[in-house]
């Protein structure tokens, strides 16, 4: 795990050990989904192999007062085998495209997990006690003979190895045509959205066999079809308000107590397009990839493929803030569409006080954006330039035909089957984690980890 370096107020070096890292890759240990629970104590994982992975974090130790904010595996499970859907003759992929936590209500912590058309809610739960002395049973749990049963005796517990219990609570199926590309919980708690191509679904989380349809942007005849859903989030505060993106660029806010469908959107967020810098490329690179609401619910956290960009829920015409990710692969576009990294889809993130803005980026390279400062980062997270407690240096890359600095690199020699795609952020502290291929890195703010 490691940590960054922005405006020399905080470095970023990584915690003891990098968490599952891997030389070789397999596809089906390819991390597609980070997510932190609502403490940020859990991290779960979702990998192509239908795998999901959570990661605790380590109690403060006295003897070992470096300890604190290292995570170990808590847990693995299988949460989605591969399937066939046979009137359709279509594979139907075991990857986990998204994962979710639910507000913890009681000791156990319940997780949302999704393939391309699955929905499954998991309980996790420790066992630490065992009971004995069944009257009716064995010690291996076979059934007695009652003939043999002369007196009664009162079970009791007795202590064991702690045992991390995963089962499966609920398995919504069945409600989606097209690839599932987002779920969100929503603030009530008692209900979550899911999000395909063309339409959004409200499911109550206690019933499986129906869902409502929300959104329907499918048209009567699919050649008219211009745009498709990309990710849609529910409000940190209010249960009736959720957004969603496109892949034109525009996000639509909907108020659920207006109408039962919300085709008619409440707001419509859209940068008005210039049209000097019109290209082949401009509406691939327009799709937005992920969309975020910030902790405080006024603003709206987005990604397409060259930009981040900050909306303001008051302000329809033009984004806040707009941060360039990596503007010197405006000149790679045709070789990028060539090879389909175009259509990589990257995530953002908001920092706990919605003060600084991450996103992932190509040769393993990850930016940050302090919104106070309008300073920015570039960090790699790499097994090569991480070492444990060691600071990140921060890097830069040298536009084609550009002056080169010491250490800078060049964007020709970018890696760009090495991306950062999936990222997540502490919900009150500085830690991060990184999904790079098949590892994954974990980033603490040294300046706080110094502290503890």
């Amino acid at each position: 795990v490691s940590y960054w370096h922005i405006n020399n107020t905080f470095a970023w070096c990584e915690t003891a050990a990098c968490v599952r890292v891997c030389a070789c890759v397999c596809v089906s240990d390819i991390i597609s989904t980070v997510e932190f629970n609502h403490t940020g104590e859990l991290l779960a994982t979702g990998d192509k192999g239908g795998r999901v992975v959570i990661f605790q974090r380590e109690p403060e130790s006295k003897t070992e007062p470096f300890s604190q904010g290292e995570y170990n595996v808590y847990s693995t499970f299988q949460s989605h085998e591969p399937e066939f859907d046979y009137l359709k003759s279509l594979e139907i992929e075991e990857k986990i495209n998204k994962i979710r936590w639910l507000p913890q209500q009681n000791a156990a912590h319940f997780l949302l997990s999704t393939n391309d058309k699955t929905i499954k809610l998991w309980k996790v739960s420790e066992r630490d006690k065992r009971p004995e002395g069944y009257n009716l049973k064995d010690e291996e749990g076979r059934i007695k003979d009652i003939s043999t049963v002369t007196s009664l005796q009162v079970p009791v517990l007795k202590p064991m190895d702690l045992m991390v219990e995963v089962s499966p609570r609920r398995v919504f199926a069945n409600a989606h045509t097209y690839h599932v590309n987002s779920i969100s919980v929503n603030s009530d708690c008692e209900t979550y959205m899911s999000a395909d191509d063309l339409r959004i679904n409200l499911w109550h989380l206690g019933i499986t066999d129906r869902s409502f349809n929300i959104v329907d942007i499918k048209p009567a005849n699919m050649e008219d079809l211009t745009e498709v859903i990309t990710a849609a989030e529910f409000h940190p505060h209010h249960c009736n308000l959720f957004v969603y993106s496109s892949s034109k660029g525009t996000l639509r806010l909907c108020d659920m107590r207006e109408a039962a469908l919300c085709d008619k959107h409440s707001k419509l967020f859209e940068e008005p397009e210039d049209p000097n810098a019109r290209s082949f490329f401009s509406e691939i690179i327009s799709s937005v990839s992920d969309v975020k609401f910030s902790h405080s619910g006024r603003y709206l956290l987005t990604r397409d493929y060259l930009t981040t960009k900050v909306w303001d829920l008051n302000m329809e015409s033009k984004p806040l803030e707009t941060y360039q990710v990596h503007d010197y692969l405006r000149s790679k576009l045709c070789s990028l569409y060539e090879n389909d990294c175009i259509f990589d889809k990257f995530e953002c993130a908001w920092n706990g006080s919605d003060s600084v803005i991450m996103t992932g980026a190509y040769n393993n390279f990850f930016r940050m954006f302090d919104r106070n400062t309008k300073r920015d980062v570039t960090l790699e997270a790499s097994r090569e330039s991480s070492k444990p407690r060691a600071v990140l240096k921060p890097r830069r890359v040298c536009a084609a035909g550009g002056k080169r600095r010491k250490d800078d690199i060049s964007v020709d020699s970018l890696d760009f089957t090495k991306k950062i795609l999936h990222t997540a952020w502490h919900p009150t502290e500085n830690i991060i984690a990184i999904a790079a291929t098949n590892n994954l890195y974990i980033f603490q703010d040294k300046l706080n980890s110094e502290m503890h």
